[in-house]
């Protein structure tokens, strides 16, 4: 059975997307979800079902790959939509003894506002980087 990925990451990033896919496709896995940009004329309207969707597809994950690359001069850029998708992730695995694996691509720069939070999940072994 292949590995099921779920990618997170900033959408304004598709060709980080398209490399990250590829990868992982190269790696055997099946890439069930990633960041895709939501058209900006029906965005409030579809915004609401592209998350819902995003979420369950992580429920259904193997692995939470989070496509931290660097992006406003911000070096391992986590926006707080990424956070909370990998918040979610650790809650699955803290309450319900998910086993999702969680990578993070690099470690964030001290600007990002959940670096604290990333170093602890990191000691506590919630998370990984990538390797």
């Amino acid at each position: 059975m292949n590995k099921k990925v779920v990618i997170a990451g900033s959408a304004s990033l598709q060709e980080k997307v398209q490399y990250w896919k590829k990868h992982w496709k190269d790696l055997g896995c099946e890439v069930i979800d990633y960041p895709s940009p939501i058209p900006k004329e029906s965005f409030l309207e579809d915004y609401p079902k592209v998350h819902t969707d995003f979420f369950k597809n992580i429920t259904k994950a193997d692995t939470l790959f989070v496509m931290n690359e660097d992006k406003n001069d911000i070096s391992g850029y986590l926006g707080a939509e990424s956070f909370a998708e990998m918040c979610f992730g650790v809650a699955q695995n803290l309450l319900y003894n998910k086993n999702l694996e969680i990578i993070l691509l690099q470690m964030p720069s001290k600007e990002v506002q959940s670096y604290e939070e990333i170093i602890l999940w990191k000691k506590l072994g919630w998370i990984n980087l990538y390797k």
